[in-house]
């Protein structure tokens, strides 16, 4: 009976055991399960934050990318029309300037000293066409980033002083052989000589445009100064046969 006993004892104790043992591995395989689902989940969402991460650097490359180049081509046309003017360009679009400052000028002094209403009347078209004509120059000297003159340079300025000097017949003769006729015909010649020379297109246009109204005022120019040479010649002969 005893020894009945202590074996029920004994199978008790090692079914416990048994039971105790598979409890303790069960869980160990679950903790360790959950643990590597954990450091999968983990590692899954740093590899989509990488992605991420990657992805906005990217974006921000190619904003700056486009920055720059919005920066450097906006550079290029803002400087692009000064730096395309050849040095030739830029002393037709000058001399066209003192051309007509000068022009202007001596018509100035014709309309407040000449007593012959055909040139003050030549004169004042002079002012007009001219200063119209400087103001299309200045327009595109500030576009083309030419720095033109605000006065009369030296040798202008002397014939100039030289022609307000004169009065009566003698002004009206010396100004529409100089101011009418020799300075036109320069200019004229100025024009010719810029056509074939000139590189921007914009400048060739001007000289274009310009060129019919200088041949008109040559014109007129010559015709007055023709009369007025004749009238000065018949009133000579008139004199001496008076006094014959």
């Amino acid at each position: 009976m005893r020894g009945a006993g202590l074996a029920a004892v004994l199978c008790a104790a090692l079914a416990v055991q048994a039971q105790t043992g598979g409890t303790q591995q069960s869980g160990s395989q679950g903790s360790t399960g959950q643990s590597g689902t954990g450091q999968s989940g983990t590692g899954q969402s740093g590899t989509a934050q990488g992605g991420t991460g990657q992805s906005g650097t990217g974006t921000t490359g190619a904003q700056s990318t486009s920055g720059q180049s919005a920066t450097q081509g906006s550079t290029a046309s803002g400087t692009g029309g000064a730096a395309t003017v050849s040095s030739t360009d830029r002393k037709i679009v000058t001399d066209l300037a003192m051309a007509n400052m000068s022009e202007i000028e001596a018509a100035r002094t014709a309309q407040s000293k000449s007593q012959d209403d055909k040139i003050k009347k030549y004169a004042q078209q002079m002012i007009d066409d001219h200063t119209k004509a400087l103001s299309e120059v200045q327009q595109l000297a500030q576009t083309k980033g030419i720095t033109l003159p605000s006065t009369l340079d030296r040798a202008h300025k002397a014939k100039a002083d030289k022609l307000a000097a004169l009065s009566g017949d003698a002004f009206d003769r010396a100004y529409m052989a100089q101011a009418g006729v020799a300075e036109h015909k320069k200019t004229h010649s100025m024009l010719t000589r810029a056509q074939g020379r000139a590189k921007d297109a914009d400048i060739k246009a001007l000289v274009t445009r310009m060129t019919p109204t200088v041949d008109q005022h040559l014109n007129a120019a010559q015709e007055l100064h023709g009369n007025k040479n004749n009238a000065k010649g018949s009133s000579g002969t008139a004199t001496e046969k008076s006094g014959q």
